[in-house]
């Protein structure tokens, strides 16, 4: 019994280190698609940059297992999208707008699959919570 309460304990670890990795990679997604259509403070500037999330993965002592955490979040090196928008306070010398090198459709697929993955680990802990009702059943029992 032992041993199980340890599996249990591993798998409810690793799956609550995934809902933390895919709830901070919501987070960025959802920054990215707020400032999708931001322009620079200033005339000429860079608007909003792109943010790309990235994982690590670590071990657990505690738990005696690989567990992944939100990493680093690194900016998006492509090319701004640039407008010729003579009117906005944005604009340049040239009457050109840049805007942030950000796809809506792109980020909300990333939305999906990172929605999928948290929904995954939720699905793994409450297994994990049920299998540990049982056992504590069939021991009372």
């Amino acid at each position: 019994m032992a041993d199980d309460n340890s599996d249990f304990m591993r798998s409810m670890g690793i799956a609550a280190s995934g809902l933390r990795a895919q709830a901070g990679r919501m987070r960025v997604i959802s920054e990215n698609i707020a400032n999708a259509e931001s322009t620079a403070q200033t005339p000429g500037g860079d608007p909003y940059r792109r943010k790309v999330p990235t994982f690590s993965s670590t071990l657990d002592r505690a738990l005696d297992a690989r567990v992944v955490s939100l990493g680093r979040i690194r900016p998006d090196a492509t090319a701004f999208k640039i407008k010729n928008e003579p009117g906005n306070p944005a604009a340049d010398a040239q009457g050109n707008v840049k805007y942030p090198n950000v796809n809506s459709l792109v980020e909300m697929t990333d939305m999906r699959d990172a929605q999928r993955s948290y929904e995954a680990n939720l699905n793994i802990i409450s297994a994990t919570r049920r299998m540990i009702q049982r056992t504590l059943d069939i021991l009372k029992a």
